[in-house]
């Protein structure tokens, strides 16, 4: 799930996404609530209509800047206070208000309001922290939503496998319509990362979505998909391609604006069928990149999108045809 945070996913149209096939994208209610607003956005009739998206979208809570924002907030009981990191204006945003932020935003799949535990963390830590995002996570439940739209539990708990499972066990009571495990990503060893999920697989209801939130590589994607995850985003594909960098083969990045590619008239990806790699060099997105044309970040952002959706696209067909095994030992 390509990263709309603001409402638009980095250099691309509607219409370039539609083309490359992403079926849903994610908006940010933290974001977005402070601008352009609610009012903004309930007058332009919801975010689909604002943002010209009209395939699923997915918004995060804001929980997850409980965590990236831990210098410019307070938790409470209810909610966490935020002093804006735009202007130091002060706010509430607990369970309550991040569905009514969600509810106006009109967003098919909805996340309960949470704390992403910060990494590293003590299990006393983890602990307190996971208390506080179960109590928010029912009253998020409990909140009134526009007909249609679908409410995901958040797993927390940090690394700590008798959290993981008390928080996935807990949430499994409450019929929510999907479940995604947070709290991974966030700087702990990726093969800490997997472990967890592997305690996780046997927890999470089989006939609900499963969804690991801010992931991630290649790799990782593939090893989320052997463990039973259903759902990805992450920031990774628009990051990077800003930065110059394109994926390739089974995960590798090249840096396109790297001397070595001055004179290479080959496309980013061999074999690619995306609009940058039919059509450019890399030697042109070299020189678009390293003269500072907004083209050049277009394209890598274009071909970078391509890639991830084109992997997706592999996972599912390998599966259908029995070969995932197969698969996934490539990008071991």
């Amino acid at each position: 799930m390509p990263v709309g945070t603001r409402g638009t996913v980095k250099a691309m149209t509607p219409r370039e996404l539609e083309e490359l096939e992403a079926q849903i994208i994610l908006g940010n209610t933290y974001h977005l609530f402070l601008r352009p607003g609610m009012e903004i956005i309930a007058k332009a009739g919801g975010l689909h209509r604002f943002a010209d998206w009209h395939r699923p979208i997915l918004t995060d809570s804001g929980g997850f800047q409980v965590f990236s924002l831990a210098n410019l907030r307070k938790i409470e009981a209810d909610g966490v206070r935020f002093a804006s990191h735009i202007d130091g204006t002060r706010f509430f945003l607990g369970p309550v208000e991040s569905m009514r932020i969600q509810r106006t935003l009109g967003s098919d799949i909805v996340m309960a309001f949470d704390e992403c535990t910060p990494f590293p963390a003590t299990h006393d830590q983890a602990e307190k922290s996971l208390a506080v995002t179960t109590r928010w996570e029912r009253m998020s439940f409990e909140q009134e939503l526009n007909p249609g739209q679908l409410r995901f539990a958040i797993i927390q708990g940090s690394i700590y496998r008798d959290l993981r499972l008390a928080s996935a066990r807990e949430l499994a009571k409450i019929p929510f319509d999907g479940y995604a495990v947070g709290g991974l990503s966030v700087g702990e060893p990726e093969e800490t990362m997997f472990e967890c999920l592997d305690w996780l697989a046997p927890e999470l209801p089989e006939n609900k979505p499963h969804y690991l939130m801010g992931v991630g590589t290649p790799k990782q994607i593939v090893e989320g998909v052997a463990r039973g995850i259903d759902m990805f985003d992450c920031v990774m594909p628009t990051r990077l391609a800003r930065h110059g960098s394109a994926f390739v083969g089974t995960g590798e990045t090249i840096p396109v604006k790297a001397g070595r590619y001055a004179q290479d008239f080959t496309p980013l990806e061999e074999g690619c069928g995306c609009y940058a790699c039919r059509n450019f060099t890399k030697a042109y997105i070299r020189h678009l990149m390293n003269v500072g044309e907004i083209l050049g970040i277009r394209l890598v952002t274009i071909h970078n999108i391509h890639y991830f959706m084109r992997l997706m696209r592999g996972i599912r067909e390998a599966i259908d045809r029995g070969t995932f095994a197969e698969f996934r030992a490539r990008f071991q």
